[in-house]
């Protein structure tokens, strides 16, 4: 076989991965031994080896202690709406998706003072060190981890108010414009930028991934008059994820 000017390790990994894609080697189907691919392509132990690296790395195949390496189940990707700042009812999307009658979603928080670093500090236009609000979240669906999110907020804007802690008072858990509004400060602009990374080892294991993942990283600061009032980083499994918005035209 030849195989050009592309390392023949990846051509040999581009052609098991469209025959995994095309079905020729369906879910649960044991990949061609390290030998066989040898044999097969022409090529030496070490390209098969490291044409097998690379499908795990894609998330395509998983080894299976003393059994060998199998193609993975492919999820079929959800949406994970994002709608803008103002939602209907005042709560964040992912709450009104999981208020109609077939909403499965649950979710768990956490929340503690402590000190901008900074890369926050610069986000939220205040100073490194500066007393923030962090808020952990994890959210589910049907019992399985879908999407986590950590925000900061200065405590310069919040602190001392009933909606410090962003979910308890009597605003608790409504988002961040209502939960603003509510001590006289307006939301009137968010922005949200969308990147990809390969997953950090503590958000694949809360969000039962392997290592290699990738995760989509949406970064998202809310701004009244200018002034950044709450920055956050939601993170997503982008084999099982996609986000998908929903933007009002003015």
């Amino acid at each position: 076989m030849t195989f050009g000017e592309q390392p023949a390790y990846l051509r040999v990994a581009g052609d098991l991965r469209q025959k995994i894609v095309d079905g020729q080697l369906p879910p649960h189907t044991r990949l061609p031994s390290q030998a066989r691919i040898r044999q097969e392509y022409g090529v030496s132990d070490t390209v098969a080896l490291e044409a097998r690296k690379v499908l795990m790395a894609e998330g395509l195949v998983e080894g299976r202690s003393g059994s060998g390496t199998y193609v993975r189940e492919r999820p079929v990707p959800r949406r994970i709406s994002r709608s803008g700042y103002l939602p209907a009812g005042g709560a964040t999307p992912f709450r009104q998706e999981q208020a109609d009658g077939e909403g499965r979603g649950t979710w768990e928080s956490s929340s503690e003072q402590s000190e901008a670093g900074v890369a926050i500090a610069e986000r939220l236009g205040i100073e490194p060190g500066d007393r923030v609000m962090c808020t952990r979240y994890l959210y589910r669906e049907g019992g399985e981890a879908m999407m986590l999110s950590t925000s900061w907020e200065p405590l310069a804007v919040t602190g001392r108010t009933p909606v410090m802690l962003p979910e308890e008072g009597p605003v608790g858990g409504m988002g961040v414009v209502e939960r603003m509004r509510a001590i006289d400060v307006i939301v009137d602009n968010v922005t949200e930028e969308v990147g990809a990374r390969p997953g950090l080892a503590e958000e694949l294991l809360a969000l039962g991934g392997v290592p290699g993942h990738v995760v989509l990283v949406i970064q998202r600061t809310f701004y009244a008059s200018g002034r950044p009032v709450e920055t956050a980083d939601v993170v997503v499994p982008a084999d099982r994820y996609r986000v998908a918005y929903h933007l009002p035209v003015k």
